[in-house]
């Protein structure tokens, strides 16, 4: 079992807090360093200094780095076009050394949109747009170099693009898509991903869309099980019921709902929940969505406490 650290900075963080956090999950052992890519944030926080942008941030950790893997949970597509985007993304994997992994969204936050002057399309333009943007992005990676891409979408064209610089990685970094739609989400996934990602959703509702996944993949001839599985859920681990409590709070969450929808309790506790969670989903992965990105103590627990337990 993967376990990955994954950040929510635009609730208040810097670069120096992100690569604070970055280092001491690479010191530790675990698997990636993850971030959100949103500009506004959410609820009662406070959001200073600022957001930070996610691949201007992740191409400096990828030099203050060594082996942890980086990567999005996900980058909006409705906040970079995808010719751009690709570039920005390849570059980061080569300064990595090939560590990047590319999680891709079609945005919601309307909020964002709206104070930095960004366009929120309908949900189904939306997703049309999404879609262009998997098949481009992908493309430009994967065309041979010396080549040339084109493409003609009813919301993007390239024109014999030499799709450059090329990723570190070959063909192409492990893309990640998630979200809980029935019909459009599988059949993307199908198409595309090398990962799939269930954010904070609930075990059967997270088994349900997983099957959904391996239908589509099916149906198009793929094997199911190149897609990796794998959930992301807050944590509140402590040594102590009164540790756990604390941490809650101090992330403005009911621990009793923390119990419920997330990963709250004692090391052994957190082990035999991603256990149940394993033996209802068939995950090999889970992101650690750590909110309160002072308390590296938590960070280190989980480190020296549970993940040796899920070997």
């Amino acid at each position: 079992m993967d376990l990955r650290i994954f950040t929510e900075p635009q609730q208040g963080a810097s670069y120096d807090d992100l690569l604070r956090v970055a280092k001491a999950t690479e010191a530790a052992g675990y698997d990636a360093f993850f971030r959100s890519d949103h500009y506004l944030k959410m609820g009662s926080a406070d959001g200073l200094p600022g957001p930070t942008d996610a691949w201007i941030t992740l191409a400096g950790l990828a030099r203050e780095t060594s082996r942890i893997r980086l990567g999005t949970l996900v980058t909006a597509a409705t906040f970079r076009y995808p010719g751009p985007l690709a570039i920005s993304v390849a570059q980061v994997d080569r300064m990595s050394g090939g560590r990047v992994e590319f999680g891709l969204g079609s945005g919601w936050y309307d909020a964002e949109h709206e104070a930095y002057g960004l366009t929120l399309p309908p949900l189904k333009e939306r997703f049309d747009r999404y879609a262009e943007q998997l098949e481009i992005i992908t493309g430009l990676w994967k065309t041979p170099a010396g080549s040339t891409y084109s493409f003609k979408g009813e919301y993007y064209s390239l024109t014999e693009s030499p799709g450059l610089p090329k990723p570190a990685q070959s063909p192409a970094p492990p893309v990640i898509i998630g979200g809980q739609g029935k019909k459009r989400t599988p059949a993307l996934a199908a198409r595309f991903a090398d990962e799939f990602n269930l954010p904070f959703a609930d075990a059967d509702a997270a088994a349900a869309q997983f099957a959904r996944v391996d239908a589509a993949a099916a149906e198009i001839g793929r094997d199911p099980k190149e897609i990796l599985r794998s959930v992301a859920l807050t944590i509140a681990v402590g040594r102590s019921d009164e540790e756990v409590a604390r941490r809650a709070s101090a992330i403005g969450r009911d621990l009793t709902e923390l119990r419920a929808n997330g990963l709250a309790g004692t090391p052994a506790e957190v082990v035999d929940r991603i256990g149940q969670w394993r033996e209802k989903t068939g995950i090999t992965r889970v992101y650690l969505q750590l909110l309160d990105l002072a308390d590296l103590d938590q960070l280190e627990l989980v480190a020296a406490e549970v993940a040796p337990q899920l070997d």
